[in-house]
């Protein structure tokens, strides 16, 4: 019983992110907040859930992705406080 606790607490937990995400997706889109143009025009194609021990650096590189074009399809990312079922986006433009 508490393996399905725990488990549909995860699950809720990533319907909670992917909620946010999108909720801050829409909102962050060029609204005068200090968000440079190109940021506002960051378009993502898919998306990977952060696990546990992975790093902006480590997912860059699972995705064949320099660092630099990892950080500009994921805009508003703070690589310092990255957490579990976070949604990244990995396939994208800038």
């Amino acid at each position: 019983m508490a393996h399905q606790t725990s488990n549909a607490l995860f699950k809720l937990a990533l319907v909670f992110t992917l909620v946010f995400m999108i909720i801050s997706t829409a909102e962050s889109v060029n609204r005068g907040m200090g968000f440079k143009k190109q940021d506002a025009d960051a378009v993502c194609n898919s998306v990977h859930g952060q696990v546990s021990g992975e790093t902006c650096t480590s997912v860059a590189q699972d995705f064949s992705l320099s660092l630099e074009d990892f950080l500009a399809i994921n805009p508003n990312i703070n690589c310092d406080s990255v957490f579990v079922g976070q949604w990244l986006c990995v396939d994208g433009s800038a």
